[in-house]
């Protein structure tokens, strides 16, 4: 794609970045037909194409970018699918990142939808407040059929995904969590939601580790990991969380960093990028980020126990955070099938559930119909339980799902030892 930066443009390193990328775009559009907002509408501007054609030209042109190409650009789900299509490695997440960032500080969006925005990117990193206002909004559910006839779909989606009544944390408190002799030392990211929603994630976690002779560090100075609000924009937030995710696993000298929220790993495994002009973390970021693993991925080079459990059939959705932002695949289904659960592929395997962090309340009428899409393929599957690798995605399908949904990691722990998931008992 030919590029027009003035030379004074091109000495910001970002613009310089963005110049890059967008030259590596040859307008093949094979990266439509896999992308889930085009496939749903066929709007050329809703595919990444479309949007890389308007993402240059607010940024060529500076300022105040037009209302149309906020729209789209709004309408991204940052899955990610279109970079794993993509022949000529255009390096869409930096692209629309940039372009987030870029919108978030020249565009000025109508009070209700600034206010809701900030609202999220407030509450959602900070777990305590998330859970009282979970349990709290969760009091309205009955009156969200009427915000949607009156048009508030946001706020009904907010209401409808909330919670009436969250579980309390057993394990997985900030603490080291000893074995003896341990053949390795990792660091566990508590996360922010996750701990909210469904604790027993990061509980299975722990005890499958400290099965396998591994001794894991929950640190009491954790923060969010810089995804949320890096996703709405707020770069400059999100650099300073990350600064922080960065300090506190430095100094915990730890040989990994375990991550059981598929979202949170594509950040943190893209930290060297995020950090790279600033002197005093380039390097630390780098190392950081080289030490990330997702939980599946780590343990696919584990020796793991004998499966005791009884043969069980598991539709196992894979998270475009897992499956595009960090091209883990076939890890996950290898674990449980080597387990002895039977794995049913979903068609369409590739297209998002329609989660992608706010986006299923940022934009609810999307995020609804890719959720019923992908449920009605794995209504066809015959199932009794769905295995995925990142609480977002298990919270908007089990907001409309018949059949149970837990984490990869709980089959996991279960089939090797651990407790049968709750969700499973009944």
């Amino acid at each position: 794609m030919q590029t027009n930066f003035t030379p004074a443009q091109l000495q910001d390193p970002n613009i310089a970045d963005a110049n890059g990328i967008l030259r590596n775009c040859v307008h093949c559009g094979f990266c439509t037909a896999t992308c889930p907002t085009y496939v749903l509408g066929g709007d050329e501007r809703d595919s990444p194409r479309g949007r890389i054609y308007m993402i240059k030209e607010m940024l060529e042109n500076g300022g105040t970018p037009q209302a149309d190409t906020v729209t789209h650009i709004d309408r991204c789900l940052s899955c990610l699918s279109c970079t794993t299509t993509c022949p000529s490695g255009v390096n869409y997440m930096h692209l629309i990142d940039q372009a987030r960032s870029h919108v978030a500080k020249h565009h000025k969006r109508g009070l209700w939808d600034s206010a809701l925005r900030a609202l999220l990117t407030f509450i959602m990193p900070r777990t305590t407040l998330f859970r009282y206002a979970s349990v709290s909004t969760a009091l309205l559910k009955p009156i969200a059929p009427f915000l949607k006839n009156l048009g508030a779909q946001r706020l009904a989606a907010l209401i409808e995904l909330s919670a009436k009544s969250l579980p309390r944390e057993t394990i997985g408190r900030p603490g080291t969590y000893a074995v003896p002799q341990p053949k390795a030392r990792v660091a566990l990211l508590r996360g922010c939601v996750q701990p909210a929603l469904d604790p027993e994630i990061n509980a299975a976690t722990i005890r499958l580790l400290n099965r396998l002779n591994i001794e894991v560090v929950v640190s009491s100075n954790e923060t969010c990991c810089g995804a949320i609000p890096l996703h709405a924009g707020k770069d400059q937030t999100a650099l300073d969380y990350a600064r922080r995710i960065v300090d506190q696993w430095t100094e915990a000298d730890v040989d990994h960093i375990i991550i059981t929220t598929s979202g949170c790993g594509t950040t943190i495994k893209d930290y060297g990028h995020m950090l790279r002009l600033d002197p005093a973390y380039a390097e630390k970021a780098k190392i950081i980020s080289a030490k990330a693993r997702d939980i599946s991925e780590f343990l696919s080079t584990q020796d793991l126990p004998q499966s005791s459990h009884q043969n069980l059939r598991v539709a196992y959705h894979s998270a475009c955070s897992l499956q595009h932002g960090q091209k883990i695949t076939t890890q996950p289904i290898d674990l449980l099938r080597k387990l002895g659960f039977d794995v049913a592929t979903i068609p369409e395997a590739h297209l998002c559930c329609g989660s992608a962090g706010t986006y299923n309340i940022l934009q609810p009428e999307i995020a609804t119909q890719l959720r019923d899409r992908k449920l009605g393929h794995i209504s066809k599957l015959n199932v009794q339980v769905i295995a995925a690798g990142n609480i977002g995605c298990i919270t908007q399908l089990a907001a409309a799902s018949e059949t149970p949904l837990v984490h990869t990691v709980q089959l996991v722990d279960w089939a090797t030892g651990g407790p049968k998931p709750a969700k499973l008992k009944t």
